[in-house]
């Protein structure tokens, strides 16, 4: 994890829950964003704070600085992020909000996997928290980013060992603030984050796995799984 989510409501829809409009330098759009099977190495919508306020800028899912020679990183461990050589100062300076609806996890099942979409019970988006090379704002140019992922536990661990660090609306925003310090943005994650419990899941259609579909169905309970 994570490999795969969705992000297809409007951007009020997920901004709402963090900030008032006048903490946000982002247009308004009423349009859905409508991708139901983002996958990495693609442009995101990715959530940071830049002069205390919040911005949204298309940052590319997979990070690979320039001495790195093998295929780009998508998930960072909580567990080692703070602390490791490559990853040290983007917890630092680099931090962000992947929204999304859910994400998807394939377990094995016999020969095939099925896959599965994973969203919180109450209905409400989610809020991964992401590191990643700033200026985000660079587009094109930028390294981009990675999402962050801890342990799975309470049930989740049977679909996957690994799940997105998801915070609360509250810990998101404290998260992104330039004016946390590295230290205590691990105490945000560990204190803000979503427990398990608070999850559920349920098969989907296979068509996900094909990173050109999209549409509603995808994340929708399917009635013949693999």
């Amino acid at each position: 994890m994570c490999g795969r989510f969705s992000q297809s409501m409007t951007r009020e829809d997920y901004l709402a829950l963090l900030a008032e409009e006048a903490q946000r330098d982002i247009p308004y759009d009423p349009e859905p964003i409508g991708r139901f099977n983002v996958a990495p190495g693609t442009k995101v919508l990715l959530l940071s704070e830049r002069d205390e306020h919040l911005h949204l800028d298309p940052v590319l899912w997979g990070y690979a600085p320039g001495w790195w020679d093998k295929p780009p990183l998508i998930n960072a461990r909580y567990e080692t992020a703070a602390i490791s050589k490559m990853f040290k100062p983007l917890w630092q300076h680099g931090r962000a909000i992947c929204f999304a609806d859910g994400w998807f996890e394939w377990k094995k099942d016999g020969d095939k996997k099925q896959p599965y979409f994973i969203h919180r019970a109450d209905g409400q988006p989610i809020f991964m928290a992401a590191i990643g090379s700033t200026p985000f704002e660079r587009g094109d140019e930028a390294e981009g980013f990675l999402i962050v992922t801890v342990a799975a536990d309470k049930g989740l661990i049977d679909i996957h060992g690994r799940r997105p660090l998801v915070l609360s609306p509250e810990a998101a925003r404290e998260w992104m603030r330039q004016d946390v310090g590295g230290k205590e943005a691990e105490e945000i994650a560990a204190d803000g984050s979503v427990p398990a419990d608070k999850f559920i899941w349920h098969a989907v259609m296979p068509a996900v796995g094909n990173v050109k579909n999209q549409g509603v169905q995808l994340i929708q309970p399917t009635s013949s799984p693999t």
